[in-house]
């Protein structure tokens, strides 16, 4: 079965919203990261936000890998209206976020990334439906933002993988344990 890899980059506070102000640049640490976490994904879910901003910047970025990588990978679109630009390989999803990723999921292939889209990544952390987090975090205090993390269901994760980059960030791999049939999490 294929996995929900969720890669996002925070602040050590916790804020995904606009990441830019805390990552001015990646290193080649980072770099390296992105390259493995993407390396192994040919399907990303987009919230309609993140579609629409992305839609419009990156079919003319020239920021390797992620450029050539969103532009050729196929992009599924959680929204309830057809966006107004196209991107190649996008499609709206047709059904609601369980149905469609639980499907999905079933579906022969490599791992199922999620970028970006807070929303859509809250729904499918608290829907279950997330594997694995691949963390990036900024050595920065944003204050304000929102968060990825929210209240709600309690969570437990296993450490995969921890590594300091020379900008002083860490890159935080947790698997996603999923609960048992008792409604607590499998150890």
């Amino acid at each position: 079965m294929r996995k929900v890899v969720l890669y996002t980059l925070l602040s050590a506070d916790g804020v995904a919203e606009s990441p830019d102000r805390f990552f001015l640049a990646f290193d080649e640490v980072m770099d390296a990261n992105l390259g493995r976490v993407i390396g192994s994904q040919d399907t990303v879910l987009l919230g309609r936000r993140t579609y629409d901003e992305w839609a419009t910047y990156w079919p003319t970025s020239e920021i390797q890998p992620f450029a050539d990588f969103i532009n050729a990978v196929r992009k599924v679109v959680f929204t309830s209206t057809p966006p107004a630009v196209g991107w190649a390989n996008a499609s709206v999803a047709d059904g609601g976020v369980d149905e469609v990723v639980r499907d999905l999921k079933a579906q022969p292939g490599g791992d199922i990334g999620v970028h970006g889209s807070i929303a859509l990544a809250q729904s499918l952390l608290a829907a279950g439906l997330v594997d694995e987090l691949r963390l990036v975090v900024a050595p920065v205090l944003a204050g304000a933002g929102r968060r990825l993390f929210q209240e709600g269901d309690l969570r437990h994760l296993a450490l995969r993988q921890v590594q300091g980059t020379p900008s002083g960030g860490l890159i935080v791999d947790y698997a996603v344990l999923a609960p048992d049939a008792s409604g607590n999490d499998a150890t």
